[in-house]
């Protein structure tokens, strides 16, 4: 069984026990919030990696992480609860993100909503909806929606994982956050839309799945 396919299978078997983690809230420096359910999920996702990659090196949102040299290295992007918000006021909106360089290059992503039973990854074949709908980050300010895309309708859901999944599957159009998002959010989610033959431009330009250090952050647009 694959390491993805682990750490879906790990973070089902533990679902109860990470809901009854939801009001264990702490607010980080930044105002956002952590939860016990997101350690706990980091945990179950770090132990699935080490079991198959041992040397692997893990950037998290709930790490101190360093820079590192991904030339020669396995090395995955993590956020163990993407929608923290979501998550901790009851919403089943929240996801869970792995994107996996090796050797510099990308070789595997999941996205995956455990509540609401939901995952795409690496090889999977599905049909995609045809949709008017642009989804919006939740970070936008009123100001910076306006200037967003123009659309027909839009949905701002609080889970860049989830938004990932719609726009993947075609019930958005599109998925952008011109303000700019973390790679932990975004770096899975941008390599399965390249997969899948949709069209992904970061910070202006056209990406074609290079590693997104997590440093700084970036704007994107994903569309069909």
């Amino acid at each position: 069984m694959s390491v993805l396919n682990l750490i879906q299978e790990g973070v089902l078997q533990q679902l109860e026990e990470i809901l009854a983690l939801r009001a264990t809230r702490e607010e980080k420096e930044d105002g956002s919030y952590v939860t016990k359910g997101d350690l706990m999920v980091q945990d179950i996702v770090m132990q699935k990696i080490a079991g198959h990659y041992p040397d692997a090196i893990v950037i998290s949102e709930e790490l101190k992480n360093v820079e590192v040299d991904i030339s020669s290295s396995d090395v995955f992007v993590v956020d163990p609860i993407d929608g923290t918000e979501n998550f901790t006021s009851g919403l089943a909106e929240w996801g869970v993100s792995v994107s996996h360089y090796q050797n510099g290059k990308h070789f595997e992503s999941m996205v995956f909503c455990p509540e609401m039973q939901q995952c795409v990854q690496t090889g999977d074949v599905f049909e995609r909806h045809e949709s008017r709908i642009c989804g919006l980050s939740s970070s936008l300010t009123i100001e910076e929606i306006i200037q967003a895309t123009r659309g027909f309708e839009y949905r701002i859901l609080g889970c860049c994982v989830y938004n990932m999944m719609n726009v993947l599957k075609g019930s958005f159009c599109t998925f952008e956050n011109p303000k700019g998002a973390n790679s932990w959010d975004i770096l899975a989610g941008l390599n399965l839309a390249l997969e899948h033959g949709l069209n992904v431009i970061v910070n202006d330009k056209q990406y074609h799945g290079e590693y997104l250090p997590h440093t700084t952050k970036y704007r994107f647009k994903v569309s069909g």
